[in-house]
């Protein structure tokens, strides 16, 4: 996907005003935190902090982007060996721990997604009718709803609900087949 694919998205809620987002930077990614008289990039893995711009982040110029679009940039540090660098269209955000904050809900989202289209097969659906397609995935959804109240009755993860049920199944059909064979 070309640079420009990649960063339409971001600039196009920017122009709508819609919403404001979180989103990560790449360690080798350009950013320029001047004024915008003179532009030098450098890698954002590569600027220098100081304890004020580590609580309240930094506002910079993301190399590819219209000129004058500036965002605010945000150090965190996940692991003393990994540093997550996080980036907003919202200047008035001045507080690293309400963005480590916001990263967190997004994290939580993300594992949400990863669940339900693992367990439930949500992508699955080979049909091309719309209704087809919305009546499957609110089937997956409903389903994963259900492993996820049996994982916290049982204390299980979903996937341990999932594979369980599986492998339950297969050694039952091993024991007893429903299905005899016959060899000649």
């Amino acid at each position: 996907m070309s640079k420009q694919h990649r960063e339409r998205p971001r600039l196009l809620l920017d122009r709508l005003n819609v919403a404001m987002y979180d989103c990560p930077l790449q360690a080798n990614r350009q950013v320029d935190e001047g004024d915008g008289t003179a532009v030098s990039y450098q890698r954002v893995d590569s600027l220098a902090w100081s304890r004020e711009e580590q609580a309240s982040g930094k506002h910079v110029h993301v190399k590819d982007f219209p000129k004058g679009h500036c965002l605010q940039l945000f150090r965190l540090v996940v692991l003393k060996d990994r540093t997550d660098h996080i980036v907003t269209n919202d200047v008035t955000q001045h507080s690293t721990d309400e963005t480590r904050e916001v990263c967190a809900i997004r994290w939580k989202i993300e594992q949400v997604h990863r669940e339900v289209k693992q367990v439930t097969g949500l992508e699955g659906c080979q049909c091309r009718k719309s209704r087809i397609q919305r009546n499957h995935i609110a089937c997956a959804l409903l389903v994963w709803c259900r492993f996820k109240e049996l994982s916290y009755e049982t204390g299980r993860t979903v996937y341990q609900i999932k594979f369980g049920q599986l492998s339950d199944y297969l050694i039952e059909q091993l024991k007893s087949p429903s299905v005899k064979m016959a060899f000649a």
